[in-house]
């Protein structure tokens, strides 16, 4: 983890939340006092914790949230007045922003910052993973539609045209999917 968005409109709050963000090694930690300013912030970088402290100068900070929840893959954490946070709960909880009641101890904001964040990191692990897997398919795709060219244009038969492949692959020293490809510049 290594951006952090502080959202506060008071300074005491700002710092004490930066304060405590650098020792936990964020390098990187942005504020903002608004939520038009936190929304360039977020168009401009990507972050992997945002915290909004509402209410903010120009709006109470719960569509902030939302906002950054479609937009982003953060964690959020929205603190909110205590008398509000049933409420501010029921509307954000569908977007996956946690809300955090105010006053708070340190140790309940440290548990909710490191959920946030461990979740941040296994969500990351998983869009490795998918993006490595959408990769495998495209590549048995090119890989089956060359097979397919070979099996009707030079008459043969599956397994030829996978033995084929593999050899090419072998003698030119290249991937299966860019002799696939090759092929299917040649014969389509």
């Amino acid at each position: 983890m290594d951006n952090v968005l502080i959202v506060s409109n008071t300074g005491s709050t700002m710092g004490i939340i930066s304060d405590f963000m650098r020792t936990e090694n964020f390098s990187r930690i942005v504020t903002a006092q608004t939520g038009s300013q936190a929304r360039r912030c977020i168009t401009d970088s990507d972050f992997d914790l945002i915290i909004i402290d509402s209410p903010l100068g120009d709006e109470y900070g719960d569509e902030l949230a939302v906002v950054a929840s479609e937009k982003t893959t953060a964690g959020i954490i929205l603190i909110v007045d205590n008398t509000n946070v049933y409420e501010t709960v029921g509307k954000v909880e569908d977007y996956g922003v946690f809300a955090l009641s105010k006053p708070t101890t340190p140790d309940f904001f440290y548990q909710a910052a490191k959920l946030l964040t461990v979740s941040k990191k296994r969500l990351r692990i998983l869009e490795n993973e998918n993006t490595r897997l959408q990769k495998k398919i495209e590549e048995i795709r090119i890989v089956d539609r060359a097979k397919l060219v070979l099996i009707q244009v030079l008459k043969m038969t599956e397994n030829q045209a996978q033995h084929y492949i593999e050899k090419q692959s072998m003698d030119l020293r290249q991937t299966r999917i860019a002799t696939a490809e090759n092929i299917l510049r040649t014969y389509e």
